[in-house]
């Protein structure tokens, strides 16, 4: 890159409508993001998505969203495929991990760009694999499973807490209204046992997250979100440490189509992957 190149570039917080370009891109590299994710991604940090522009035209993205004082998730790092090889990919990063300081930072990047996070101190935790395919499922009669309602909202997000390296209560909170996705959650005795959520992508339906307590509970939620898609394709994005995930996208008719590498920058989180059947979102963790 010629500085001529690098001062060219405008970094700035991003406005609804560069999301939504963001998202596009995400699209066209063929991430699969779902219709309405915008809302609930900035409301994770409405100051955490970063857009470089070239005057009024956006050219690259990256969203690092402080969840805490000590984690942030990386993700949505993009430059328009007409722009590459000028710079201006490093000159977002480099603005990105400053506006994220010494936080731990998580992030699930492309194969490809292993090795580049490699050398800016990210360390390979384990691979994310995406499943997809039609699973031939109907909605199980249990009335253990219910639909995640303002009286059981709190149990839920108390039930989450585990599985992140930091509240995301407000995150949630978006991502849980019904009016845009369906999550379930399993509950005996008065207990959550586990929950999961399904939306509406580009193409087909993603489920994310998917939390249980053990097999039983994973398959009966998964059988009753993967319903919801009425025989359209279906998506589960799953650690592949955890076989027994593995194994029950396999038993749905699910097979890998694209795969991440979990990586952090600082303090690997210790997260109950045994019982991480789907992780929410490969952008914002």
């Amino acid at each position: 890159m010629t500085q001529a190149d690098h001062d060219k570039l405008a970094v700035r917080v991003m406005e609804r409508h560069d999301l939504e370009v963001v998202i596009e891109w995400a699209a066209a590299e063929g991430w699969n993001p779902g219709l309405n994710d915008a809302d609930c991604f900035q409301a994770a940090d409405p100051m955490g998505f970063l857009v470089g522009s070239l005057g009024d035209e956006p050219v690259a993205s990256i969203s690092v969203v402080r969840y805490s004082s000590a984690f942030g998730f990386l993700g949505l790092y993009i430059v328009r495929q007409d722009q590459r090889g000028r710079g201006f990919g490093y000159r977002l990063w480099q603005a990105g991990m400053e506006y994220l300081g010494d936080r731990t930072v998580g992030l699930d990047g492309v194969v490809a760009q292993q090795g580049n996070y490699a050398r800016s101190g990210f360390v390979l935790a384990h691979r994310n694999v995406r499943f997809g395919g039609t699973p031939q499922t109907e909605a199980p009669r249990d009335e253990r499973l219910r639909p995640v309602s303002p009286g059981i909202l709190e149990a839920v997000l108390d039930y989450d807490r585990p599985f992140f390296a930091a509240p995301r209560d407000t995150f949630l909170r978006c991502w849980l209204k019904p009016d845009t996705r369906i999550a379930i959650a399993f509950v005996e005795d008065g207990t959550v046992k586990g929950y999961g959520v399904i939306r509406a992508c580009r193409n087909g339906y993603k489920i994310g997250p998917l939390f249980a307590d053990s097999e039983r509970e994973a398959d009966l939620l998964f059988q009753a979100l993967a319903s919801q898609a009425k025989g359209a394709p279906v998506f589960l994005d799953l650690p592949e440490p955890n076989q027994a995930a593995v194994q029950l996208a396999a038993d749905h008719n699910l097979s890998p189509v694209f795969e991440t590498a979990r990586m952090y920058r600082g303090q690997r989180p210790d997260l109950p992957l045994s019982q991480t059947y789907g992780i929410s979102t490969f952008e914002l963790g």
